[in-house]
């Protein structure tokens, strides 16, 4: 066997792909502490519900105008639902923007 062949890759190869872990890795670790701190705002369609969730989709408050309260029940869920919806989307959406930045240029397969 020739040398640095064994596995189809040399130690250099495997320093760098270990090196490349540790960036995503510490990366990893400084997002979910910007995401613990991020608040993500959705809101209905009128405007009239707001639901904050931080950048980790965790719940932080609910903000309901007394015009959706007048609405009555049926449609003040509705309001909270797409509120809800919409902050989900965002949050979801940052969190794929953010790792898709975390990753780039690692040429890290399947991503």
């Amino acid at each position: 066997m020739a040398k640095g062949q064994g596995f189809g890759f040399g130690l250099g190869q495997l320093k760098e792909a270990f090196q490349k872990a540790k960036q995503v890795q510490e990366g990893a670790k400084k997002l979910q502490e910007e995401l613990e701190q991020m608040e993500i705002q959705g809101q209905s369609s009128d405007g009239s519900v707001k639901v904050i969730l931080s950048g980790n989709q965790e719940p932080r408050r609910v903000e309901v105008s007394p015009e959706a309260v007048a609405k009555g029940a049926e449609a003040l869920s509705e309001l909270v639902t797409e509120a809800m919806t919409d902050a989900y989307n965002k949050s979801t959406e940052t969190m794929r923007t953010r790792m898709e930045e975390l990753t780039s240029g690692l040429n890290l397969p399947g991503m």
